[in-house]
């Protein structure tokens, strides 16, 4: 899934995070929730702009946003 479709990065819109196009709902409470045991049928329930491929184009972003991700050791 190519998550950009999605998935909106505006500096207008919560301080720059994230979020699901056409909603003030960041990627973030979308992961967080996940992480916190909600399922998606509960997620869609409780945020109803929200669709299936949103939830999937969070997970994508989160992805590659962590493959991108370098560590830098100071030894």
């Amino acid at each position: 899934m190519n998550w950009k479709e999605r998935i909106i990065i505006d500096p207008k819109i919560l301080v720059g995070k994230p979020v699901i196009k056409g909603t003030r709902i960041a990627v973030e409470l979308i992961l967080e929730l996940l992480a916190n045991g909600w399922k998606r049928e509960e997620i869609l329930e409780n945020y109803p702009q929200l669709k299936e491929e949103d939830i999937t184009a969070a997970l994508c972003y989160a992805t590659e946003v962590l493959k991108a991700e370098k560590i830098y050791l100071f030894l």
